[in-house]
């Protein structure tokens, strides 16, 4: 795994949230966008893709996974799928991931992770350092360990 320095992706990834923003928002008026991930992380190592995230209420979450896929998306395969969280892929070749979460649920915690590392420095440094730690894992080991962390920033809040 190949991670970036922040200078190298986070200006593409704001440019390219701006521009899905605007075409999500036409097509979920009601959703609540956010940037999600490390490419919203100031100072954040990451492999560069960009995260979404769109909360919608517990009645609007089938309708809105079906819409979003007019955006050429799908349902990224080998995911957690609940009917409380949905996550779709790009088809494009932009590397573009879409977390549906339906509002109240546990998959808030996207941006609670998220606020959370904005608001430490220490974090951010301490993510970036497991990151690279792991950079000759395979994915799931990789994933496996970046939810531990994840786990332990969030039993602190």
């Amino acid at each position: 795994m190949v991670f970036l320095e922040p200078e190298q992706y986070q200006q593409r990834c704001a440019q390219l949230f701006n521009s899905y923003q605007k075409d999500i928002s036409t097509l979920l008026p009601f959703a609540k966008i956010e940037h999600i991930g490390s490419s919203a992380i100031p100072n954040a190592i990451s492999k560069g893709d960009l995260d979404i995230y769109i909360e919608v209420m517990s009645e609007q979450f089938e309708f809105a996974i079906e819409r979003l896929k007019t955006l050429n998306f799908i349902e990224k395969p080998n995911t957690l799928r609940t009917h409380e969280l949905c996550m779709l892929e790009s088809l494009s070749d932009d590397d573009v991931a879409l977390q549906i979460v339906v509002s109240g649920s546990i998959f808030t915690f996207f941006l609670a992770f998220k606020n959370k590392l904005i608001d430490s420095p220490t974090l951010v440094n301490e993510y970036n350092q497991l990151k690279l730690q792991c950079s000759h894992l395979d994915p799931d080991q990789y994933r496996a360990i970046k939810a531990d962390f994840i786990n332990r920033v969030l039993n602190h809040l």
